[in-house]
């Protein structure tokens, strides 16, 4: 029986006219996915103009815009710790407009802040890395310690004698607060008062000063006052001496074990961003990342450039939101 009835062929003919319709309806989403962008590009900032997110953010919108054929542009929504431009972008439609400059301060801060609703940055789509950056822990002239031994030997002195030790940070459940916690974690805990300012910069005129005897902050934070002689630097925090500063030792290098904190910031979408516009968005940022003068531009501040996968930067994240999950517990670290 190789002649086809009339009802099957009605039935084939209904079926394809079916086809047809369904794909006429997707393919405008369809087309819409594969078009990604058709319209600038919102790069969102949790934090003011100036900074070191933000210099990442603006470093990489010229190279992106001309990678994607749309404008890229900045939206700086500062406040509570860069939660406001975290939680902007966890709420935004997964359509690949508006994207998060985030640091590592959005897997600290759902630990840290007890009284406020955090953005959940395990929820945001990684797209990768923008740069990284050691942290410097750096004491004033006043400090008779010359390196880190002499420095530990010295803290657990004063604290045997009942004498208080100030460190400052750049505010309460910052990064620079959780990392000098964590380090006094790896040396055996010895007393160490804390002193949070409103920002590095007020905390760097005091730790100049001598009136608090050590701080972590980022390399490109600290660098110029290495440079000047007004701060001697002690260690630096990653796994790798800093390109910018080959003399100072790692953390292993100087005899602490198990001590590594990096400062990231990375791009990310909302929840539930395509594949095919993540793997866009991480091209473009590779590209822009490429840029001889966007490299001298990061590296000259003591930053390292980022790149990369989005698997490389999703792994990042949830290493450090479980780190800083476990020390904020055991040391009562609170952001307000």
């Amino acid at each position: 029986m190789h002649h086809t009835s009339g009802t099957a062929t009605t039935r084939r003919t209904a079926l394809q006219h079916g086809l047809a319709a369904v794909a006429a309806i997707a393919s405008p989403l369809s087309f819409a996915q594969g078009a990604w962008p058709t319209k600038p590009v919102t790069l969102v900032v949790g934090y003011p103009p100036g900074g070191q997110t933000d210099f990442a953010g603006r470093m990489v919108t010229a190279g992106m815009q001309a990678v994607l054929g749309q404008g890229v542009v900045i939206d700086n929504k500062a406040g509570a710790g860069g939660n406001i431009g975290t939680d902007n972008v966890v709420k935004a439609a997964p359509d690949g407009y508006r994207l998060l400059v985030g640091n590592g301060n959005i897997t600290l801060n759902p630990h840290t802040y007890r009284n406020t609703a955090m953005a959940d940055p395990l929820k945001l789509t990684p797209i990768g890395l923008l740069l990284t950056s050691s942290l410097i822990l750096a004491v004033p002239n006043t400090v008779p310690a010359k390196n880190l031994k002499e420095f530990v030997e010295w803290v657990k002195a004063q604290d045997k004698a009942g004498k208080d030790i100030d460190y400052a940070s750049a505010g309460p459940g910052s990064l620079t607060h959780a990392s000098m916690e964590l380090f006094r974690d790896r040396i055996g805990k010895p007393k160490m008062n804390h002193v949070p300012y409103k920002g590095s910069g007020p905390a760097m005129t005091d730790l100049i000063a001598g009136r608090v005897s050590a701080m972590f902050d980022a390399a490109s934070v600290i660098a110029p006052f290495i440079k000047s002689g007004q701060l001697r630097p002690l260690l630096v925090t990653g796994a790798q001496r800093v390109p910018a500063f080959p003399d100072i030792p790692t953390a292993a290098e100087a005899g602490v074990k198990d001590f590594e904190v990096i400062s990231f910031i990375g791009l990310y979408g909302p929840p539930g961003l395509s594949a095919d516009i993540v793997a866009k968005a991480n091209a473009a940022m590779n590209t822009a990342l490429k840029d001889p003068k966007i490299v001298s531009g990061i590296t000259e501040r003591g930053d390292e450039v980022g790149g990369g996968t989005p698997e490389q930067l999703a792994k990042m994240t949830r290493y450090y939101f479980d780190l800083w999950r476990d020390i904020v517990k055991a040391n009562d670290i609170r952001a307000e």
